[in-house]
């Protein structure tokens, strides 16, 4: 081995160390500092400042008239004083004191109640049928369904009245030739006027509000159906258990977050039934078909009377106050399910 071979061969020549970091960037600022964290709370802010415009116009809808209602409510504002030519002095709340006291009020919520009961039952019934009936369907003849469905649901409200009012009409209506084809009763149901008996006419409304309902049910239903693990059907039947008990103890518990939510929506909507009611009866309707909407919409423009059209307004609100407390912690409790 030469001098020039050993010196070749030599020891290696370790290598200077990449120097480490401290946490200090180039410009002098440390990782995660000031720079950072404005752009993380730009971030963070981003969200709220997307739904702003919406939160101000549900503000501008929704807030400013009940704060406007809940005034009123304590005045005594007339016809006058509503155009600024006169005073609304303040009653505190003799509004709420001679309402409450008044028999009529309350034979109007008891109508009220009676009527929202009877619908929510049709309405989630019969979309509960329909959904589970969809199971069994063909995709064509589901696919058809689902359709007809939502035609029906998108019908403005002005046009379904307009078809009920044809159906039920005395002389030209569908439901009496109908039943007078049926029973053979001509003399008794043609020119039979459904509406003379407020109980027979919320029978038409009642019809017209369910058949307006159901799509939506039945459609949000089908979809709770539709997340069944059907491993869990199979074990059950092979177990023994009938059609009832599968449904049951196996659909019944995965499906009842969304019927409860669904039937809770429906409480607080035909509570609030006004159009409705408004349409098929003329625009005028009677005091026998007059629900806590239409009672205050009578007392405030009909009777100007408008605080106590507010007052009954708020009363209104505060019923419905606690269902609508029920169904936001539905929908917490099945955030925190999934």
């Amino acid at each position: 081995m030469t001098a020039a071979d050993t010196k070749a061969a030599g020891p290696p020549v370790t290598l200077p160390r990449a120097p480490e970091k401290t946490g200090t960037s180039p410009s002098g600022q440390e990782a995660g500092g000031p720079s950072t964290k404005k752009r993380r709370k730009k971030g963070e802010l981003l969200p709220y400042l997307l739904i702003l415009p919406a939160i101000l116009a549900i503000a501008a809808v929704y807030v400013y008239p009940l704060i406007k209602t809940v005034i009123m409510s304590f005045q005594d504002l007339g016809r006058a004083a509503l155009w600024g030519n006169g005073e609304t002095p303040w009653v505190g709340f003799e509004q709420f004191t001679n309402i409450l006291g008044d028999p009529e009020f309350w034979s109007v919520v008891g109508r009220t109640l009676v009527f929202m009961t009877i619908c929510v039952v049709l309405t989630m019934g019969i979309g509960l049928l329909i959904a589970l009936m969809m199971l069994k369907l063909s995709t064509w003849v589901r696919l058809v369904l689902t359709v007809a469905l939502i035609a029906a649901w998108s019908m403005p409200l002005m046009v379904a009245a307009s078809v009920f009012r044809w159906f039920s009409d005395s002389d030209y209506g569908l439901i009496n030739t109908l039943l007078a084809d049926i029973t053979g009763n001509e003399d008794e149901w043609l020119g039979h006027n459904w509406f003379l008996d407020p109980w027979q006419g919320f029978g038409i409304i009642t019809l017209l509000v369910v058949w307006g309902a159901i799509p939506f049910v039945v459609i949000t239903m089908y979809a709770a159906l539709t997340q069944v693990p059907k491993e869990l059907e199979e074990a059950a039947s092979l177990d023994g258990a009938t059609a009832y008990g599968v449904y049951r103890y196996v659909t019944w518990p995965v499906i009842k977050p969304v019927f409860t939510m669904v039937a809770t929506l429906s409480v607080i909507w035909d509570f609030n039934v006004f159009g409705q009611i408004w349409l098929l009866r003329g625009n005028k309707p009677e005091p026998d078909y007059e629900t806590l909407g239409l009672y205050s919409f009578s007392k405030a423009f009909e009777s100007t009377s408008f605080s106590q059209g507010s007052a009954i307004a708020l009363i209104t609100v505060l019923m419905l106050s606690g269902v609508a407390v029920y169904y936001l912690r539905q929908l917490i409790k099945t955030g925190e399910v999934e």
